[in-house]
């Protein structure tokens, strides 16, 4: 099977069966019809609907993983405590707290006509996307990973006429390289290359550093000594993982560099769903915009699709950003991602870069 040309009936061959009326695409609200406000992906097990913007009023309703709620109206209490998110959004029946809502667009893409050799960055752009897999025993089924989410980038290394009829991607896993699963192609936006481009390469790596504020739960970038970006993030939660024998989850202060960068990563399990989640692990595909600055450890700043929380501890160790903040991060950061992807062994750029202070 060609790397970059799957044809139909390569497809079928894969799949050896009739696909019946199994369901490969989600339906998703048309954006454009009517003003619905907003829309949001509940990126936790349950969020609750209360009848008032405070979490001390009645709860009158629940929302589950991956619902889709609309927003009508952004809410910030004036009498909201200290160290707190006071971001709410008003909803049918009630009112959610921003944490564990994930903003949302439908965007649906023209797939490309062919992918280059050793792969090429893709963005999805629909709140999730389901990924197949084809097993020998079962034919297609679900990806063990199961979901991609909205903003979240991959490598793309295929494209073929997929198990529907349409044009699927097919994408392979940055753990595994012999891993491939396959999404509809027109879920995924294509990301040209001058988007992660390095900015402010004119000035000299030593004269850039940033620091990460724990107590203030910000990052700053400056050059020469200047303050040139600034945003608020997540750090790790603290607790007593590091009594098992493990890493903690507090974010260590320290001085580090950076010194590996990807621009799709993917953190926790391979596998994911819902049992992954209720023993305490997490399955994370496509955290894009990673630079890591602390080995042994993998602790690193990245963009972040799972929480909306910025500026309280939300983490097992790394930086959560939004990824628009960390894409700027990832552009601006040395060592300087601009090389020829020419296999998957090129997805990783690493080097003595970046001066990263915790404190």
């Amino acid at each position: 099977m060609s790397a970059n040309n799957i044809t139909r009936r390569e497809f079928i061959k894969i799949g050896g069966l009739a696909l019946g009326s199994m369901a490969f695409t989600p339906v998703f609200p048309r954006q454009g019809i009517r003003d619905y406000g907003m829309l949001a992906r509940v990126a936790t097990s349950q969020v609750d609907v209360r009848v008032k913007p405070n979490d001390r009023s009645a709860i009158v309703g629940n929302r589950f993983r991956d619902q889709l709620i609309h927003i009508y109206e952004e809410f910030h209490p004036p009498d909201a405590p200290e160290f707190y998110n006071t971001l709410w959004y008003r909803v049918w029946g009630g009112f959610m707290h921003s944490a564990h809502l994930q903003i949302v667009h439908v965007n649906l893409n023209e797939p490309l006509s062919e992918i280059r050799e050793g792969g090429q960055l893709f963005e999805v752009t629909v709140p999730y996307t389901n990924a197949y897999q084809y097993s020998v025993w079962e034919g297609w089924i679900p990806w063990r990973g199961s979901r991609l989410y909205y903003s979240s980038v991959h490598w793309v290394t295929g494209i073929g006429e997929g198990p529907d009829g349409k044009a699927w991607y097919q994408l392979t896993s940055e753990l595994s390289k012999m891993e491939k699963y396959f999404v509809p192609a027109e879920h995924l936006r294509y990301i040209p290359p001058e988007e992660y481009s390095p900015i402010s390469s004119d000035v000299p790596p030593e004269k850039k550093h940033i620091e990460v504020s724990l107590n203030h739960q910000t990052v700053r970038a400056f050059e020469n000594d200047e303050e040139v970006f600034s945003t608020r993030v997540s750090s790790g939660l603290p607790n007593n993982r590091i009594s098992d024998g493990q890493l903690p989850t507090s974010t260590p202060k320290g001085e580090y560099r950076v010194y590996s960068k990807m621009p799709s990563k993917h953190m926790g399990s391979v596998a994911g769903g819902a049992e992954v989640d209720d023993n305490g692990g997490f399955s994370l595909p496509g955290v894009p915009w990673t630079c890591f600055f602390i080995s042994p450890g993998g602790y690193a700043l990245h963009g972040t699709y799972w929480h909306n929380n910025f500026g309280l501890q939300m983490s097992h160790g790394c930086v959560n950003m939004r990824n628009e903040d960390a894409k700027w991060i990832f552009r601006w950061t040395t060592p300087v991602y601009d090389q020829e992807i020419e296999s998957p062994d090129d997805w990783e750029l690493t080097g003595y870069g970046t001066v990263i202070k915790v404190i």
